[in-house]
């Protein structure tokens, strides 16, 4: 349904191709998109992305993804370069707000990973902070792990979703099937004596690999899963997304040399999840969550 805003500003629900064209805006910004990410965000949830246009013309969008009703997620948010400063942003961005406060249970929080420079702007819409997620960014490298890791194929699915649940606000069994089977990526798990202690995934992107999630039950694990996954790249750009929630994931990433290179704040709008933030060591993404 079409929701005409004040001014010459229209918001409507997306449509599949122009997710590919926010995807290729968000390459020129330098976010550095998987090359999957369309295909999978979109098959998560066909209804959870909005656009904005003015005068017929594309001029922006983001996603408002909702798991079950049981958590939203606002990422992927942009406009086109040629319609920034006109205040089009924040009315997209309240729109998204709201609209995905009608997508989701009552009670149900959204969580969000925003720029540090609007982080004021998200607070008067109701978001609270929890830290910060910095990116940093090293060179993948060949390396031999222990026989506990494993091909994250292998391990039944349902043991991997439930353990990807107990780190994540929401199950999304949808989203992780297709997220460790992606093109071009590694997905890992660290199984001993029969128990799932930790799996990550490096998603191929635009420039190098991108790895997320990376959940572990210790630095030891994940340091394993680190480097099975850097294994996967080697010689090429790798990059982590570390809460500093997890202050050992930060000290992991900065002893094997890399450097951070940027950070978003991590807010809710809503009560924030309950989650073991000392066995995430790298968050899947920042646009889906």
């Amino acid at each position: 349904m079409i929701r005409p805003m004040s001014g010459d500003l229209v918001v409507r629900p997306m449509r599949r191709a122009e997710l590919d064209v926010l995807v290729d805006w968000a390459a020129a910004e330098g976010w550095n998109p998987g090359l999957s990410d369309a295909e999978i965000f979109w098959a998560t949830d066909p209804e959870g992305f909005v656009a904005a246009e003015v005068d017929g013309e594309l001029v922006g969008g983001g996603s408002i993804v909702s798991y079950e009703g049981r958590f939203g997620f606002m990422g992927f948010f942009i406009v086109a370069p040629a319609h920034r400063g006109q205040g089009l942003g924040r009315r997209l961005w309240i729109h998204r707000r709201d609209a995905l406060l009608a997508r989701l249970d009552p009670g149900a929080s959204i969580g969000m990973d925003g720029v540090l420079e609007m982080e004021r702007f998200y607070a008067r819409g109701g978001f609270a902070p929890a830290g910060v997620d910095v990116r940093h960014e090293g060179v993948g490298a060949p390396a031999s792990v222990s026989s506990a890791i494993v091909d994250a194929g292998d391990v039944p699915h349902d043991a991997l979703v439930a353990y990807d649940a107990a780190h994540f606000p929401a199950p999304r069994a949808g989203f992780l099937e297709s997220w460790i089977a992606q093109p071009g990526a590694r997905a890992l798990a660290s199984v001993d004596d029969g128990e799932l202690r930790g799996f990550g995934v490096a998603r191929p992107c635009r420039l190098g690999f991108k790895i997320g999630p990376l959940f572990a039950a210790d630095v030891g694990v994940a340091e394993e899963l680190l480097l099975g996954l850097g294994d996967h790249a080697p010689g090429k750009p790798l990059f982590l997304d570390t809460p500093d929630a997890n202050p050992a994931a930060v000290d992991l990433a900065r002893r094997h040399g890399m450097r951070e290179v940027f950070t978003c704040a991590r807010m809710y709008l809503g009560a924030r999840p309950g989650l073991p933030d000392r066995e995430i060591f790298g968050v899947t993404t920042f646009e889906l969550g």
